[in-house]
């Protein structure tokens, strides 16, 4: 019997790289899972690699509150109470000094990871199970700062107080609310910034991440994965409001 045998769980941002392995992970462990992204083709592409009974999908932006509502209601129909949700939809921006960084750039992204998150959980935590686990992506930047970076930084770190506030909230009825908090991890979305990084820095980022990872290298997205299913699965059972970090001690 897997770890999460039978139970229902919501991955948001299920078509990246992270959102993709954590749920091939959880249907391996027996549990059901919602897709949802807001990539109707990465859906689409996901999906038909996993087994058509165990799964559904939704394509929707995290930030809009009816689409929230839509996908929750979708996934209790289709399967009853929720009991884990992987809050994971995220995006990036470029990296410019705080006074130059574009507005509206900095209101998308605190417009998908906080306001998203929020929403997500706003509409799932009625509806799921006593005793059910949230986790939420943050990011090594969700504890300390990035030159260039105030959009990202700002928001991981809010999701970071979200989930301390509904950790307290949550404690009665034995949900778990917890950060997963990945370094430098060996995808596309991490070697993007990296480009961006080595522009701005004029050397190799990628390459100067492993120099300063004590573990010497990137992390892998399964190794995230793996970090998502026990804060997902009851082996975190008395694991809540903490961060998690995944980042080869990076932050340590």
């Amino acid at each position: 019997m897997g770890q999460l045998q039978d139970k229902v769980c919501i991955v948001t941002g299920a078509a990246g790289s992270i959102g993709a392995e954590t749920a091939r992970l959880m249907l391996a462990e027996g549990g059901k899972v919602m897709l949802v992204d807001k990539s109707e083709d990465g859906l689409a592409r996901l999906a038909a690699g996993l087994p058509a009974d165990r799964i559904a999908t939704s394509v929707a932006d995290v930030a809009k509150t009816e689409q929230v509502k839509a996908f929750v209601d979708a996934t209790v129909a289709k399967w009853g109470a929720i009991d884990v949700l992987f809050s994971n939809a995220g995006n990036d921006g470029p990296l410019i000094p705080t006074v130059d960084y574009p507005e509206d750039v900095f209101d998308q992204i605190i417009a998908t990871h906080v306001r998203g998150c929020f929403l997500v959980c706003k509409y799932t935590l009625p509806k799921m199970t006593d005793g059910g686990s949230v986790v939420i992506t943050s990011s090594i930047t969700g504890v300390k700062g990035v030159a260039g970076n105030c959009s990202y930084v700002a928001a991981k770190h809010a999701l970071v107080g979200l989930m301390r506030c509904l950790a307290k909230e949550m404690a009665s009825r034995g949900i778990r609310v917890n950060t997963v908090n990945p370094g430098p991890i060996d995808n596309e979305f991490m070697r993007t910034a990296e480009r961006s990084m080595s522009k701005m820095l004029g050397r190799d980022a990628g390459a100067m991440f492993d120099q300063i990872i004590p573990l010497g290298r990137h992390g892998r997205v399964e190794e995230v994965a793996r970090a998502v299913l026990f804060l997902a699965s009851d082996q975190s059972s008395y694991t809540t409001g903490s961060t998690l970090m995944v980042d080869g001690a990076l932050c340590a």
